[in-house]
């Protein structure tokens, strides 16, 4: 494991499955402001390295937002948004994370707190020769994270365009890390990718090109939601607002101060600075990040009935709006980071 400069790495934590810790000292002087001293929290990544729509708490950490909110953070980093790590990490309370609304309604005792990017952004890359989505029967296609995982789920909806189903196509197990060099080197021949990746990938493998972004693809989806057990809710309600606030203000930084954050988003993706810088471009233009609350009530219930339709959840387990969502943290948090704001188009 590699240390960073601005985030130090602690090593090893005793979460379930954790893949990577990250950790630093806020400043002194933070600290001194804080009257109950830095409060603990482990806030989990989707994705191990993280994509730059996942860099909202590296941002927070660095220019100080959680230090400013008595929070010391450990970013912990998942393989995968949906994997059982990371869902059973937020269900035994050690760790607020990505929370799949699926996870909730099959008995899992959480909910959803804030909306980190409301909006899919990805696009779902082939190569050159795949025209259309009938053309990949018979190909190889990512399971990044593993069956059930986002990829997956995203290829399965690509292939439902052509009314081809799973079975009709290899998926192909990997690491999130994988998914870029394995297109690149032909180990697989249709990927989800985030928009940093799109970028390396029409620079590096001929051919290549985008057959549907997500957005295109299911317009309503609903991306992107941290989670925290009922248990930690009712134990930690304060820290957990003043975490997702420290959050916010650092989406809000990446709407406007791309030249201070970029070097943080570069160093915790592992990615150029041309592709982070087009990525921010691209989740910021299309309001993928949140900069408020981050929930659209209409989206929430279009992809929970989406995965009643699709057979992943049974329809007598299905949950209202106000089941799936503590919508009173992510209002609270608002106010702790300065109230309500619209950038741009951008108000989610």
């Amino acid at each position: 494991m590699q240390t960073r400069r601005s985030l130090s790495v602690t090593g090893a934590a005793a979460v379930a499955g954790l893949a990577v810790v990250l950790s630093g000292s806020p400043a002194a002087a933070q600290a001194q402001s804080c009257p109950q001293g830095l409060r603990k929290l482990n806030i989990g990544v989707a994705v191990a390295p993280p994509n730059v729509v996942h860099t909202a708490p590296f941002v927070a950490k660095a220019l100080g937002f959680f230090a400013k909110h008595c929070v010391d953070a450990n970013i912990i980093q998942f393989d995968g948004g949906a994997a059982g790590t990371s869902v059973t990490a937020v269900g035994q309370g050690t760790a607020i994370s990505n929370l799949p609304d699926v996870a909730i309604a099959q008995g899992l005792r959480a909910r959803q707190i804030w909306g980190l990017a409301p909006r899919p952004p990805q696009a779902y890359v082939v190569t050159a020769e795949i025209k259309t989505p009938a053309d990949l029967k018979g190909k190889r296609l990512s399971a990044a994270g593993g069956i059930g995982g986002f990829n997956w789920l995203m290829g399965r909806e690509v292939l439902r365009k052509a009314g081809l189903a799973a079975g009709d196509v290899q998926f192909v197990s990997q690491g999130t890390a994988g998914r870029l060099p394995g297109f690149v080197a032909g180990q697989i021949d249709g990927v989800v990718l985030h928009p940093e990746d799109v970028y390396l990938v029409l620079k590096q493998k001929p051919g290549a090109h985008v057959l549907s972004t997500i957005a295109d693809l299911l317009p309503n989806l609903a991306f992107n939601h941290y989670g925290a057990a009922d248990s930690l809710i009712a134990k930690d309600r304060p820290l957990l607002v003043d975490a997702i606030a420290a959050m916010i203000e650092a989406n809000r930084a990446i709407y406007r101060d791309k030249d201070k954050v970029a070097p943080v988003i570069v160093e915790a993706t592992g990615k150029p600075r041309d592709a982070v810088e087009f990525a921010i471009d691209s989740l910021t233009k299309a309001c993928v990040l949140s900069v408020n609350q981050g929930f659209v009530r209409e989206r929430t219930e279009w992809t929970h009935q989406n995965a009643v339709d699709n057979g992943d959840l049974d329809a007598a387990k299905k949950l209202p709006f106000d089941k799936i969502v503590d919508m009173s943290i992510a209002d609270d948090a608002v106010k702790a980071a300065g109230g309500p704001v619209t950038i741009g188009a951008c108000k989610d």
